[in-house]
């Protein structure tokens, strides 16, 4: 999926300062980390380019051909794994999964393909809730993956976990991008550059110290 954000503007309800401003990039397809220090906007980013968040100025457009911010683009063409993971703790890892491929409307062929390949496939029947961090993570991210969607957001997706964890989770991004999706990632972790098509630096934007100026 193409995506195209034209002179946005976003801030907050309650604050005063212009998260971005007069913001315009273009992502192609492929996979794409946005990084730079904490509090610098990647997140809010991504909650824009997902139609979570709405712009006051300007606007996002996408080659889906959904229109953006409906609630198919949402349920069919958008697949997020937030920081909190957002997992249902008392279901199983695989009832988990298949609510995410059954509201998006498309069978649960494809989702075996992701389990085996994050190494879900021994947890199937196991409460989110005994999982360790990195097997949730990884439990979020089939879960994201199973509804073959084209565009795929990802915030800190391997954070606090060890390289055993993040090269199955970086395996798994790639073959996913063999499928035609595009991903975004944003994140404070270096070993994901290795797979990345762009990487957009939101330090070159706005340097830190300025930024925590603007922010009061």
């Amino acid at each position: 999926m193409k995506i195209s954000i034209d002179n946005i503007s976003y801030r907050y309800p309650r604050s005063k300062a212009y998260v971005f401003e007069d913001f315009s990039l273009d992502v192609k397809y492929g996979i794409t980390l946005f990084k730079g220090f904490s509090g610098c906007g990647k997140s809010t980013l991504l909650r824009l380019i997902g139609s979570l968040l709405k712009p006051q100025k300007g606007h996002i457009e996408t080659s889906s051909k959904y229109r953006f911010g409906s609630s198919a683009f949402l349920r069919s063409d958008v697949g997020v794994v937030f920081q909190q993971l957002n997992l249902l703790p008392l279901a199983s890892v695989k009832r988990n999964i298949q609510l995410a491929y059954k509201l998006a409307g498309v069978s649960g062929e494809e989702s075996q393909r992701w389990v085996e390949l994050l190494g879900l496939s021994h947890l199937m029947n196991s409460k989110v809730s005994n999982l360790s961090g990195g097997q949730k993570q990884r439990a979020a991210i089939a879960r994201a993956l199973s509804k073959k969607s084209s565009l795929i957001l990802l915030d800190e997706p391997t954070s606090g976990l060890d390289d055993f964890n993040t090269e199955i989770i970086k395996k798994a991004l790639q073959n996913n991008l063999r499928e035609g999706a595009t991903c975004l990632i944003a994140t404070h972790d270096h070993r994901l550059e290795t797979i990345a098509n762009e990487i957009v630096d939101f330090n070159s934007f706005l340097p830190l110290e300025e930024h925590l100026q603007e922010m009061g």
